[in-house]
């Protein structure tokens, strides 16, 4: 477990987390919903690691800019994080594009969904900003990474993941010296820049940065009166700050919360079909890379209330039943087997049904004598009496979206197609 030291800084920060990706690499999953809205581990969403990660630091102030189908996102957000109260100084503010400095104009890019809340961090009144994506699967201690920035005097502090050199090629990696200062920045090199003193390995960007606030919005304005830039962290302010400023990295390993399970530090992108199921299969693990059980770091969210999961019938062929896997409140295991499978929130399974590597959303209904087999059901599918997915990729192909590590991908209107 991460060792707190020093006095917190946490709260003098405000957590400001980016929600507003299309996501459109999760392709039928983000037709209706933000990537940050989209499902994860059967009762929470995936925005839901970022923020918990800053109520467990103890940052007390919070933003959330939105764009993107951000109704189900945002009605996740009033639903189950209303808790934060401002007579104790603390804030959650919902901040969709509205066009506040332009009637023309959305957020244009990262910085620039900053930029247009000015006024709104002002009234907040932090001292840090902690910036955040809100599309990951990790734990980490944000008071941590403050620390270091103050104890270097940094103008902005990055965490980073250490990788693989030639696996940070899909990544923003930083070029350091041997106090970590970064001494480049490059978007997706093909030949990335290793870590000194060790070849094999890169830092690459996780998306979070730290600044004074002052700094901060000194930034926004230089970049907003820059012609031709993207208004982008990665892209434009960050690359600025390496060259005209001091840039340091943070190393993920130095603020990764672990149980005493986990072995390894825990961060995932899952921002594609495979990668959003190997993810969520992970946690049926009998020792998961991702402990959700960790009462000292808990993942907070909306705590909806269920009835127990039941599970009926015990005759052969037709027993109610589970085996290394997560079942949420309110399913009915009705004569159906499941193995190494997600089942979410209100899902009813029949009889003489099984599921195997299933990631199943919630509100699904999994019909008699169905066999799914390495496959994500999005919310409210109904699965039709007797479908088999999973034994011929073929078919599957034909019928429901497939990838080329064989998940299979069903939702609603793929179902209703099959309906003559």
């Amino acid at each position: 477990m991460v060792e707190r030291r020093g006095q917190p800084l946490a709260r003098d920060a405000m957590a400001y987390v980016l929600a507003g990706g299309r996501g459109s690499r999760l392709m039928e999953l983000t037709d209706s919903r933000a990537k940050p809205a989209v499902y994860f581990g059967g009762k929470a969403r995936i925005i839901d690691f970022a923020l918990s990660n800053a109520i467990n630091s103890g940052i007390r102030r919070i933003g959330v800019a939105t764009q993107y189908k951000a109704h189900s996102l945002i009605r996740h957000l009033q639903s189950g994080w209303n808790f934060l109260r401002s007579e104790r100084n603390e804030s959650f503010d919902i901040l969709p594009a509205s066009q506040r400095i332009s009637e023309f104009q959305w957020y244009e890019g990262t910085a620039d969904a900053v930029y247009q809340n000015i006024d709104i961090i002002e009234s907040r009144a932090p001292e840090y900003m902690v910036i955040l994506a809100g599309d990951h699967i990790y734990k980490m201690d944000y008071e941590l990474i403050l620390q270091q920035h103050c104890e270097t005097g940094a103008d902005v502090t990055i965490a980073c993941l250490e990788v693989p050199r030639m696996e940070a090629v899909g990544f923003g990696v930083m070029a350091v010296d041997e106090q970590d200062r970064v001494t480049d920045f490059v978007e997706k090199p093909a030949d990335p820049p290793s870590v000194p003193g060790n070849p094999d390995i890169a830092l690459a960007s996780m998306g979070i940065y730290v600044f004074t606030t002052k700094l901060l919005f000194e930034e926004l304005r230089r970049d907003a009166e820059t012609p031709g830039s993207s208004r982008d962290f990665g892209k434009d302010i960050i690359p600025y700050l390496v060259k005209h400023g001091k840039a340091v990295a943070h190393r993920f390993n130095d603020s990764c919360v672990r149980s005493g399970l986990e072995k390894e530090a825990y961060w995932r992108d899952v921002g594609t079909v495979d990668a959003y199921w190997e993810a969520n299969i992970d946690l049926t693990d009998v020792v998961p890379k991702l402990d959700l059980y960790d009462h000292s770091w808990p993942l907070w969210t909306y705590a909806e209330v269920t009835p127990p999961a039941k599970f009926v019938h015990a005759s052969d062929g037709r027993r109610g039943e589970a085996v290394s896997s997560l079942v949420s409140g309110d399913c009915i295991i009705s004569g159906s087997s499941i193995h190494r499978s997600l089942i979410f929130t209100g899902t009813r399974a029949h009889s003489y049904s099984t599921l195997d590597q299933a990631v199943i959303l919630p509100r699904c209904e999994i019909g008699r004598g169905a066999r799914l087999s390495k496959v994500v059901v999005d919310r409210g599918v109904v699965i039709p009496d007797g479908l088999i997915v999973g034994e011929d990729p073929v078919l599957d192909a034909q019928r429901f979206r497939r990838t080329d590590n064989g998940v299979v991908l069903i939702t609603k209107s793929m179902i209703d197609a099959l309906i003559p």
